[in-house]
């Protein structure tokens, strides 16, 4: 069978009625996503890359010029690869010679491809791992906040986005009352990194509730609430979901319903946080009354929710969306306390969870593939990053920044290298990230696109893309694993990365090293040969390129249900959490001693700088949200027929509530700008009936395209969105916190409007 493999599921390969390949949806996906079906549709756009490309000043005067004001300005001229690579090499030699490697720094981040061989960080960080390192970034845009927070809490094993949650079938089994903050955004459910031969997530949802499961969404959409029985919605403001929750713990606390044999022999530090709840300190209970005040939630409501958490089979998720906010590691911390405060932690189905819905892996019943992939090596440089740091990065040589615990010394960039990922789509205030990428004698990227990024470079690398190679495509939270053969081949000229590569790495002179003296095919035989070795049951390797694809207990509804928690909370002795105590930390020692002011030891709330309670609402009185979009995957598609029949009048769209709508004086579908102290922006307007007053919902991933004035006309929201942290202890991505205004969009005359 013909396959190819893609971040949104596997596709089969036919051929239309004029002998070109087409794709159609795996037989075996019970709910394929559509988004990928024009996947091939980027092999001939206008905006692909097709040579190499070097900006004219940098290829004129060097890197030492001071070319780089003239980035995203200037043209480009086309050189042989021969040159490409020289050029590229010289530079790395140049710059790591001079100012050591640390001044090297290799921003490959993103979804480039879902296959292990050809996986463009994998493939530069061997790269440059074998030049002498570089300085690198840690965390995820994704899960930065929650991923630094978790291992203080529940310890390193936990650190991963998908490791908290139960299986679903034993939610649908076991869980009576399944409490979401945040909701469920089932587009989401399309992406799995490295791909998947099974999109479920969608009908385990309805599994649940089907057989009873009392679903509470607090979300400002109601879109985020499923469709179907037993589903509540509940509207709320925008970073207040932590407000709400300990609202709730401060019922159970008053109304003597906490499991306090749980919390004496599972958790520490509940004495802080209790000291917190009934306001102590401060001289503020932390109430039902306290956080209907700050939420727009309904006291009743948070009374009666939190009872039934104690009186019936449990289950508290919040979404991924929530940590990506000002404090947003509160939200996950607060939900951990009242969860354990409830007493179903360690129960069947039951307990917290960390983005169910958030991709198609999390709560999957399914053994994972814990499989090799392309060895990048030893990075010999230690510095790094956050990820979400890299304005600060490029603004402070030489600074430090505090980071869990820790102090990073920023060194001095002067080159950037970056592959497989495109930071002018999903980095925040993009106006101020142009500014800083001004700095750098020289910014390389390998790219088959002409993305924002691309156009922000020195040098252009064009890639294949991932249906113009074979590749073998697997994500380790998932049981499938893909042969994705080339469907067509890349155009006269493009080269993979992989391929590229090779020829700096001969320059720089260690070509063996870097290929390891095999061909491609080869290596796709060793990664596979290496599943095999952990899962024997696996067919070899000519039966699965024969057959296209091979899983993991294949056709089992439910063969392998996760157990988090469950042996610790029968006898945490005999299983402890790897945190200082062994325990669950309700307060953490190690954070309190961080002495950060904006992360105490315990679950709190605290105002964000941008939120409808600030200050600052009454010149910006619009909430910004900026989800994953339903068209593409990030940014990835944002060319494709999906998202681009999704634009109205060639526009972006955001939703508006009726009401908001009506007092701006704007109808659906007028062209509108929507603009703060850091940007503006033009996209259309879609009138969302289901959206609580005082929200505004703009997808993420669309074109950064500032015009001559500076107004994106690409609508990405992230040129309205500040860099500042969530906090200093995760130095994590915040856009969820950004107030707005809106009005209608005349291009003439509007800066004296």
């Amino acid at each position: 069978m013909h396959l190819f493999a893609t971040h949104f599921g596997t596709y089969e390969v036919a051929e239309d009625a004029h002998g070109k390949p087409r794709l159609l949806p795996f037989r075996h996906d019970p709910a394929p996503s559509e988004m990928g079906l024009g996947y091939l549709a980027l092999a001939d756009h206008l905006q692909r890359v097709r040579a190499p490309m070097i900006r004219r000043s940098w290829l004129e005067s060097g890197p030492l010029a001071g070319t780089g004001r003239w980035r995203g300005n200037d043209e480009f001229v086309t050189v042989s690869w021969d040159k490409a690579a020289n050029l590229v090499a010289d530079e790395v030699r140049r710059v790591s010679s001079i100012h050591g490697n640390q001044a090297i720094f290799g921003g490959s981040y993103g979804w480039a491809s879902a296959g292990r061989f050809h996986h463009a960080q994998s493939q530069l960080k061997r790269l440059l791992n074998l030049a002498g390192g570089f300085t690198s970034s840690v965390n995820t845009y994704s899960y930065g906040a929650a991923g630094v927070l978790l291992p203080h809490v529940l310890g390193a094993d936990y650190k991963d986005a998908c490791d908290t949650s139960p299986s679903w079938n034993d939610i649908a089994d076991h869980c009576d009352l399944l409490v979401a903050f945040g909701g469920f955004r089932l587009t989401n459910t399309q992406v799995e990194a490295g791909g998947t031969g099974s999109h479920r997530a969608a009908e385990w949802l309805k599994r649940c509730q089907e057989q009873g499961t009392e679903i509470v969404i607090f979300s400002p959409a109601a879109s985020d609430a499923p469709a179907g029985k037993n589903v509540r919605h509940i509207p709320l403001r925008p970073n207040t979901d932590a407000a709400v929750m300990l609202g709730m713990c401060h019922t159970l606390l008053v109304h003597g319903l906490l499991d306090r044999s749980f919390l004496t022999r599972c958790t520490v530090g509940f004495s802080e946080l209790e000291t917190y709840l009934t306001g102590k300190i401060d001289g503020v209970a932390k109430d039902a009354a306290w956080a209907s005040s700050i939420s727009g939630v309904p006291m009743d409501a948070i009374v009666a929710i939190a009872k039934n958490l104690n009186h019936q089979p449990s289950l508290i998720n919040v979404a991924w969306s929530l940590q990506r906010a000002q404090f947003g590691e509160q939200p996950f911390w607060t939900a951990i306390a009242l969860a354990c405060m409830a007493g179903h932690v360690g129960k069947a189905g039951c307990g917290f969870a960390f983005g169910l819905t958030a991709v198609n892996s999390v709560g999957q019943p399914v053994r994972r593939l814990k499989g090799p992939a392309f060895d990048q090596g030893h990075n010999p440089v230690r510095q790094y990053i956050p990820v979400a740091r890299i304005t600060e990065l490029l603004e402070n040589p030489g600074g430090t920044m505090d980071y869990d615990g820790r102090v990073l010394t920023l060194p001095d960039i002067r080159l950037i290298w970056w592959a497989g990922g495109n930071p002018f789509h999903h980095h925040q205030d993009l106006n101020r990230l142009r500014q800083a990428f001004q700095r750098p004698e020289t910014i390389i990227v390998s790219e088959p696109m002409w993305t924002a990024t691309a156009q922000m470079a020195d040098i252009v690398l064009p890639s294949a893309l991932p249906f113009e190679r074979d590749d073998i495509a697997a994500s380790s939270r998932d049981n499938w694993l893909v042969y994705s053969r080339r469907v067509v081949q890349p155009p006269n000229g493009i080269l993979s990365d992989h391929e590229f590569y090779g020829l700096v790495a001969d320059r720089l002179g260690f070509r063996s090293e870097f290929d390891g003296g095999l061909y491609i095919d080869e290596w796709l035989v060793k990664i596979y040969d290496g599943y095999r070795d952990r899962y024997p049951e696996l067919p070899d390797f000519p039966s699965f390129q024969d057959r296209g694809f091979a899983a993991l207990d294949e056709g089992a509804d439910a063969p392998a249900p996760a157990d988090h928690f469950r042996r610790f909370a029968n006898d945490p002795r005999s299983a402890p959490l790897k945190t200082p105590s062994g325990r669950i930390e309700i307060g953490s020692e190690a954070i309190a001693a961080f002495g950060y002011d904006d992360m105490p030891g315990h679950p709190v709330w605290m105002p964000p700088a941008e939120w409808l309670g600030a200050p600052l609402a009454k010149k910006h009185g619009l909430h910004l949200l900026s989800p994953q979009p339903a068209h593409r995957l990030h940014g990835q598609l944002e060319l494709g027929p999906a998202s681009q029949s999704a634009k109205r009048h060639g526009a972006e769209q955001f939703s508006l509530s009726s009401a908001d709508a009506a007092r701006l004086g704007l109808r659906d579908g007028d062209l509108c700008e929507i603009y703060n102290d850091r940007g503006r922006l033009v996209a259309a307007l879609a009138v969302d009936t289901g959206l609580m007053p005082g929200v505004i919902v703009l997808p993420t991933g669309s074109r950064y395209s500032p015009d001559a004035e500076g107004v994106d006309q690409g609508g990405n929201p992230n040129t309205l969105t500040d860099i500042a942290p969530a906090s200093t202890l995760s130095q994590a991505t915040a856009p969820n916190s950004c107030l707005v205004s809106v009005r209608l969009w005349k291009r003439i005359g509007r800066e004296a409007a």
